[in-house]
């Protein structure tokens, strides 16, 4: 009798604490929701995401499809960022650089959406779009919000121009596909420009990791102003434990959210790559237009944000490395992997870029050198980078892309001439 009621009572107690468990789990996973997606001042954009998919199913009106996608994807590519630098806050200060180095996720995976489908001229116009929306348009913001509200004090920073140089040598070595075509040189026409983008694709993605190597090791203040890194060296004990983040979510929580953030992601990134050209007819704009000027206008919301909040509370150094750093990581890293994992998928995503982009790219990076030479910055500096996008804007609201049809995939890398 003793032994029944002890094996009753153990029972008892397992199924009390399992019940007790499962409990926990409900509560931690509605908690962790709570904080990921209902904390956030976007989270009303949410619904956007299923009313697209909705139209999609019951309508044929491609350009509300396009529309509601491109909104949908805006506050779960917030949260995917927010969400990747919990996890780098819970891995460590080198892990943690590693992982902020692929924050143009949202881009690359709707250049693999365009891959799928396709659509090779919207990964080149959408990547390179990116590049002058980080460095006209979210530049520009930042330097005139902060000259706004600073008004009587000089906003500096220093060591910009070595990243732009950086910058300007990768996007040059992009380009050299291009001018081996259009040059009219190639020992293989069509087939020989696709060889050498993927050489020089491997070659830049190796550069990329010898340059986080760099960034992780040797230049900690690199956007820092010199006048000021005395100041910031002698203050860095005080202000590291002012300024230590700390998690709210797990480093198991991070890891699932990054898994169904970038699963959401890719849905609406299908969606969205397939209404492009029935939103174009629809809306009465070029592909290019949406390409270039919608599609990273989108991807990069967030980020343009925070350089513009950086800037408003003086920290323009910040500003500039969100600017400058994610348009140096999509040169480096984000053209030359959609370059090989095309390759991989038997896609001929190349390097041959058109000369007008190609000519827009190389003089928006001159004017910003030319900005940021003095090393200090105005809200007048701001209208002029704003103006500057504004009229690229316009001028591909009228750019007709002699290359906009749809490509196959290709058997053993083997294309066909080129118009």
């Amino acid at each position: 009798m003793t032994t029944l009621n002890t094996d009753s009572k153990r029972s008892s107690y397992s199924a009390s604490m399992k019940n007790l468990y499962m409990r926990s789990a409900i509560h931690r996973i509605f908690q962790s929701i709570k904080i990921v997606l209902l904390s956030n001042k976007m989270t009303f954009l949410l619904a956007f995401g299923p009313l697209a998919i909705l139209i999609h199913g019951l309508t044929s009106q491609q350009g509300w499809v396009f529309v509601f996608s491109l909104v949908g994807i805006i506050p779960m590519a917030e949260r995917l960022g927010w969400a990747t630098e919990q996890l780098a806050y819970n891995t460590g200060e080198t892990a943690g650089g590693l992982l902020d180095a692929i924050g143009n996720a949202t881009e690359l995976i709707i250049s693999i959406a365009a891959m799928k489908n396709g659509m090779l001229r919207v990964i080149h116009q959408s990547l390179l779009g990116s590049i002058l929306s980080n460095m006209l348009l979210m530049l520009g913001f930042a330097f005139y919000s902060g000259g706004l509200v600073h008004p009587n004090k000089q906003q500096v920073f220093g060591k910009a121009l070595m990243n732009v140089g950086v910058l300007f040598n990768t996007v040059m070595i992009l380009q050299i596909p291009a001018v081996l075509h259009f040059s009219q040189s190639e020992l293989h026409f069509g087939n020989s420009e696709l060889v050498l983008s993927r050489f020089s694709s491997c070659v830049m993605l190796t550069a990329y990791v010898v340059y986080l190597f760099f960034q992780l090791t040797s230049q900690n203040s690199m956007y820092t102003p010199i006048k000021e890194e005395e100041s910031n060296e002698e203050s860095s004990d005080d202000e590291n434990d002012d300024d230590e983040k700390v998690p709210l979510i797990s480093k198991r929580e991070s890891i699932i959210w990054l898994i169904v953030l970038t699963s959401w992601i890719s849905i609406l990134s299908d969606y969205l790559v397939n209404a492009i050209e029935g939103a174009s007819v629809a809306l009465n704009m070029p592909v290019a237009f949406i390409s270039v000027i919608l599609l990273p206008i989108v991807g990069n919301a967030t980020e343009h944000a925070g350089a513009i909040r950086f800037a408003m509370e003086d920290k323009l150094d910040l500003s500039l490395e969100m600017a400058i750093g994610s348009s140096t990581q999509i040169a480096m890293f984000g053209i030359p992997f959609c370059v090989v994992f095309g390759w991989i998928c038997g896609y001929p995503v190349d390097l041959n870029f058109q000369p007008f982009e190609t000519a827009t790219v190389f003089m928006t990076l001159i004017a910003v050198a030319f900005m940021l030479q003095e090393g200090n910055s105005n809200h007048y500096k701001g209208q002029m980078l704003l103006l500057c996008y504004l009229i690229l804007a316009a001028t591909f609201y009228v750019h007709r892309d002699p290359l906009s049809s749809v490509v196959p995939p290709v058997n053993n890398g083997v294309v066909e001439d080129n118009p």
